[in-house]
């Protein structure tokens, strides 16, 4: 009969941080890989680390680029960047309990010109966000969006 052992994440980190490449894959063998990479969030600082996370090459993502208008290279870019972040998670549309999250971006003019949005009906239903695009928290909804601001921009403006 085995005992389990329970060991402090901190800990088990630490060593991992003065371990030589050996013992790192030994831990890695141990407590999986992706315990000692950093948070999606750390990870994450630009386009490149999104096409990087996604496993394509910069030169595969432009080519398929290649004739679309702005607004239909940013919109693949965001869904670049959704599929990041979420790192394998999709919304389950058929659990009403599961959060879906996305950025919110107010626009326009203080006085109520531009983008600006207001509707009210009890029986309504409606989303403003494509389904494959939201994010498994609010946190990472937020993160993103104010990090890739200026391309969610050009996905909703050009």
């Amino acid at each position: 009969m085995s005992e389990t052992l329970t060991v402090p994440k901190d800990k088990v980190l630490a060593a991992y941080s003065k371990a030589k490449s050996p013992r790192k894959v030994m831990l890695e063998n141990l407590f999986g890989a992706k315990t000692f990479q950093p948070e999606i969030k750390e990870r994450i600082k630009n386009l490149s680390d999104v096409i990087r996370e996604n496993g394509i090459s910069e030169k595969e993502f432009r080519e398929s680029c290649e004739g679309l208008e702005p607004d239909e290279v940013a919109y693949k870019m965001v869904k670049e960047i959704v599929k990041a972040f979420n790192e394998g998670w999709t919304p389950d549309w058929t659990n009403s309990n599961q959060g879906k999250y996305y950025p919110w971006f107010k626009m326009g003019s203080p006085s109520g010109g531009g983008f600006s949005f207001f509707g009210y009906d009890y029986w309504l239903a409606n989303s403003l966000v494509g389904s494959r695009l939201c994010y498994k928290s609010a946190d990472l909804a937020k993160h993103a969006g104010q990090l890739f601001e200026s391309i969610y921009k050009d996905f909703l403006t050009a």
